[in-house]
């Protein structure tokens, strides 16, 4: 098994812990630190050495921060951990909503001014602390060593092992290739690049430091010549050296900033992912900086053929192995006695048969009734629940397959579902269709078309607190940027992009509903009478039935049921051969026309 269910973190164990922190803040003289979820590389998801934040306060989401003050320990998350952190952190520990309360106004309410404010310059971005400086000027902010660390005894080591190849027929573009596309478009002299995925994508490099995704945590410079220094930990990359070849040099990371200060400028920084440290070491050495984003964010979110091929086998593999799993769940769920964990190793079981699976992409989410409500709810041995008829069960998972990433939620009914779950569920799916259906013009970003996904739960007075749709990366992270379907998407949308189409529902100590595909961007298919203009629209990925037995055709448009019906003709071609006769027989019932 990937997955452990043991709990992660104790919130009895909050209290002594935030008690040890304030002794290390008095003498460190600061009057208040900042524990950030965040590594020195400033990716999404943490090495167990990194887990500062939940070590500390028990809260194990992959977004958010705590900041300690002398008499208030204020835990900030969004809206996809409201519930979550209540149950995952002792009272001495306030939850705080985020980012409706900005963290400089919660500590302008709680600390008198002048108060110091420590923070460990490797775990905060340059932006970061440009905006605190900036919004808390009656403030001394002062870069102290982690005072975590200091009192985290048993505090796992650094990752150790070796960085991998990535092959060519899975890259679909050499790395001197992408070395030199790159480092044409540089700005300047150099660029730093800290984010793990960056780095695996531009030297076609994998690594296994971050659980579920397959990362090198390393340090890169990417000169305007081509050339890159790569800093590593010892004998990290003893393995892939040849494939790195005589353009690329690895150096020990200790010397990482030594190198930095050494750099002719100007240096080119992503102020929004470079660690706080490495801007103020550039310039202590008086070196100019150009602020751009990270140079391989958009090459490395706009897939190749090869890519792309790849993600649809995966897809179908993947498939393969969810259809037998919820024909296995059709069967034993209403037999009662089925526990949310034994979900969790049934369908990591169907995936560990396709002979292909290096790694589930996350921790799976199964979630059933109110479980479901926890919108990245991780089940464990403490929280435990029976997957029982009548209620709706959440389950949201994925695989790391060396061809491709993926993501799938589907939701289920056990036994008979009520008027509400099928109204509920049939709004959330209107949403998604309406993501699939869409077509809309070159130019548009991820935060135009997050409304539609909405539309159908806002004309109900519903909503969801999390956004519509994440980037993903190919045999990379789960969630990969700058695309997004949100709110607050900016990115424009280019063909090859890959992006999850995942509206929800929750209704806290109830139910929650999700269902999610993912789809990549293409030009959009010529249309009669259309406008003379490009237009971009959505190839679907994934490939599994959707619950029939919740959709209330009522609902639905003719449209609507249109594409229903063909999503699910598609699926039976795609799959039904790979199947044997007992689940191909249940594919073939499960994607029935509506």
């Amino acid at each position: 098994m990937f997955q452990s269910f043991a709990a992660q973190t104790h919130p009895e164990q909050g209290p002594p812990r935030l008690a040890d922190l304030r002794v290390q803040m008095r003498a460190h003289d600061v009057d208040a630190f900042l524990v950030p979820r965040a590594d020195a590389h400033q990716g999404e998801y943490v090495a167990p050495r990194d887990a500062r934040l939940a070590w500390l306060t028990g809260f194990s989401g992959s977004a958010g921060f705590c900041a300690v003050l002398p008499d208030i320990a204020g835990v900030f998350v969004d809206g996809r951990y409201r519930v979550q952190v209540r149950a995952e952190v002792a009272d001495v520990f306030t939850p705080v909503d985020w980012p409706e309360t900005r963290l400089s106004d919660w500590l302008t309410e709680h600390l008198p001014t002048g108060a110091t404010i420590g923070f460990d310059p490797w775990l905060h971005t340059a932006q970061e602390i440009k905006t605190l400086t900036e919004d808390l000027q009656e403030y001394v902010l002062r870069p102290v060593d982690n005072l975590v660390d200091a009192i985290w005894a048993d505090q796992p080591s650094a990752p150790t092992q070796p960085f991998t190849v990535h092959a060519l027929e899975h890259a679909g573009e050499t790395h001197d290739d992408k070395r030199e596309r790159i480092a044409k478009k540089l700005a300047a002299q150099a660029a730093i690049i800290t984010l793990p995925d960056s780095i695996a994508w531009l030297l076609n490099i994998r690594g296994t430091d971050i659980e579920r995704n397959p990362v090198p945590q390393a340090f890169a410079i990417l000169h305007a010549s081509g050339k890159v220094d790569l800093f590593a930990g010892p004998g990290k990359a003893d393995d892939i050296v040849e494939h790195l070849g005589q353009d690329v040099f690895v150096h020990d990371i200790a010397h990482f900033l030594e190198a930095v200060a050494q750099l002719p400028g100007p240096v080119q920084i992503d102020a929004k992912s470079c660690p706080e440290i490495v801007a103020s070491t550039l310039e202590a050495a008086k070196i100019a900086t150009v602020k751009r984003a990270d140079p391989c964010l958009l090459p490395k979110a706009i897939k190749n053929l090869t890519e792309i091929a790849g993600a649809k086998a995966a897809h179908a593999r993947d498939g393969v192995a969810m259809v037998k799993f919820l024909a296995w769940l059709d069967e034993e769920a209403p037999k009662g006695q089925l526990t949310e964990i034994d979900v969790v190793k049934a369908l990591e079981g169907f995936r560990i048969q396709t002979n292909a699976l290096r790694d589930i992409s996350f921790e799976t989410i199964s979630g059933a009734g109110p479980n479901g409500a926890i919108v990245h709810y991780r089940v464990n041995e403490k929280t435990n629940r029976e997957v029982n008829k009548g209620e709706l069960l959440l389950v949201d998972s994925g695989g790391q397959y060396v061809d491709g990433t993926t993501d799938i939620t589907r939701t289920i009914i056990v036994g008979e579902p009520s008027a509400e779950y099928r109204a509920c569920y049939t709004r959330v799916l209107q949403g998604m269709i309406a993501i699939s259906r869409i077509r809309f013009p070159k130019g548009v970003g991820g935060q135009h078309l997050d409304v539609l996904a909405r539309a159908p739960l806002w004309l109900a007075g519903q909503d969801y607190d999390h956004g519509t749709g994440h980037g993903v990366g190919s045999y990379l992270s789960v969630h990969e940027g700058p695309q997004g379907i949100s709110r607050r998407s900016e990115i424009a949308l280019e063909p090859g992009m890959i992006l999850s189409n995942e509206p929800g529902y929750y209704r806290e100590g109830a139910f929650g509903i999700r269902i999610e595909n993912l789809i990549t961007v293409i030009l959009a298919p010529d249309l009669p009478g259309a406008d003379a203009r490009d237009m971009l629209s959505f190839d679907t990925l994934t490939f599994v039935p959707l619950d029939r037995r919740l959709i209330d055709t009522g609902l639905l448009t003719k449209a609507e049921r249109d594409w229903i019906d063909r999503y699910h003709a598609d699926t039976v071609t795609l799959l039904a051969p790979r199947l044997d006769d007992a689940t191909r027989a249940w594919l073939t019932n499960a994607c029935a026309p509506l």
